[in-house]
């Protein structure tokens, strides 16, 4: 049977005309799953009942199954949700003051393979659809404990602008008042630096948010850390950010995880004010590495980060240091979902 979900409320509006019913019940159908939170045709109590036995036959809603629940004394919380396929995925909800933050995979693994991330590790294997990308938000949504979700972040296991027309339907629908209703503003994408993905996404007139993975500050040592660098290098990278941001007049954060005799001593913090100093709308946003003792990562320590935060503000570079949550659990993407794909 199809996932629902898979449909925008314009398809499902022509699947109810195909078979004899007015499309108006579409947003009905999207107020009981996005809004409501139910899962069974069943329960959607105003529609016809012959309708709600139509959908049951042809349709799903819920395509995932809650394999394993990490919760930190921080009140982050990841999923590890098994798919249809037996695939694993992870979601992270992470609940700060009036706000709470679903952090969404929206690949099967990475093919990507950042030195950093566990995601990668136990291989590529597929994308998610959008219908398995908004199980996951809707899974946060009717299990977070202290308020509504209200931020969504793609930066779960993949890179979303690999999976480009699954997330952006996804996200369609996250924003959609008659979906999740969730603000643009409060959609984040993030990327290892996907080029065409970029510039595809300048063209979509949404207000979402861009946040690039950069986390080092020249070519050779991206490389090093990223291997997409080879194909996307930093020049034409941050020239694709320049023109991003003057088509969109959106800021973009560049995320920059420091990693303890690698990327946060005195010359790069200098290479990375020469290389953003004159990106207008930039922000960089600085992530102590969570420590991945298979991968050889520690983060500096505190008064080596907040050196190096210091240097970057005093020399105008607009910068934040993420505040870490989930220490205490497997908090780099992909580390629960490894951990069972080795059992």
């Amino acid at each position: 049977m199809q996932d629902i979900k898979e449909l925008s409320l314009k398809e499902l509006e022509d699947k109810l005309l195909s078979i004899g019913a007015p499309k108006y019940h579409a947003r009905t159908i999207f107020n009981w799953i996005y809004q409501k939170g139910i899962y069974e045709f069943s329960r959607m109590s105003n529609l016809p009942a012959h309708l709600r036995e139509t959908l049951a036959n042809e349709f799903t809603i819920l395509c995932l199954a809650l394999e394993d629940v990490q919760k930190s004394s921080d009140e982050t919380t990841k999923f590890l949700f098994a798919l249809n396929d037996k695939s694993f995925v992870e979601a992270v909800s992470i609940p700060a003051a009036r706000r709470v933050t679903g952090c969404i995979s929206t690949q099967v693994g990475c093919k990507f393979a950042c030195k950093f991330c566990a995601s990668a590790m136990a291989g590529f294997k597929r994308n998610l659809s959008a219908g398995e990308i908004l199980d996951e938000v809707l899974y946060l949504k009717n299990n977070s404990s202290q308020a509504d979700l209200t931020h969504i972040v793609f930066m779960g296991i993949g890179e979303p602008l690999d999976n480009y027309d699954q997330v952006l339907k996804a996200i369609r629908i996250i924003n959609s008042p008659d979906g999740f209703n969730i603000g643009a503003r409060r959609i984040t994408i993030s990327t290892c630096g996907i080029i065409p993905g970029i510039e595809r996404l300048a063209q979509e007139n949404l207000q979402i948010e861009l946040s690039i993975s950069l986390h080092a500050p020249d070519d050779q040592s991206r490389s090093q850390l990223m291997p997409v660098n080879k194909k996307y290098p930093l020049k034409e990278l941050i020239k694709c950010c320049y023109d991003y941001t003057a088509k969109t007049n959106r800021q973009i954060t560049f995320e920059y995880i420091l990693i303890k005799d690698f990327n946060a001593d005195s010359v790069a913090a200098e290479k990375l004010v020469a290389l953003l100093k004159d990106l207008r709308l930039a922000k960089v946003n600085l992530i102590p590495a969570n420590p991945i003792v298979e991968l050889n990562i520690f983060p500096p320590s505190q008064r080596e980060i907040i050196w190096f935060k210091d240097k970057l503000f005093n020399s105008g570079i607009n910068v934040t240091l993420r505040k870490e949550r989930g220490q205490d659990i497997d908090a780099a993407c992909g580390q629960l979902r490894l951990r069972h794909e080795q059992k």
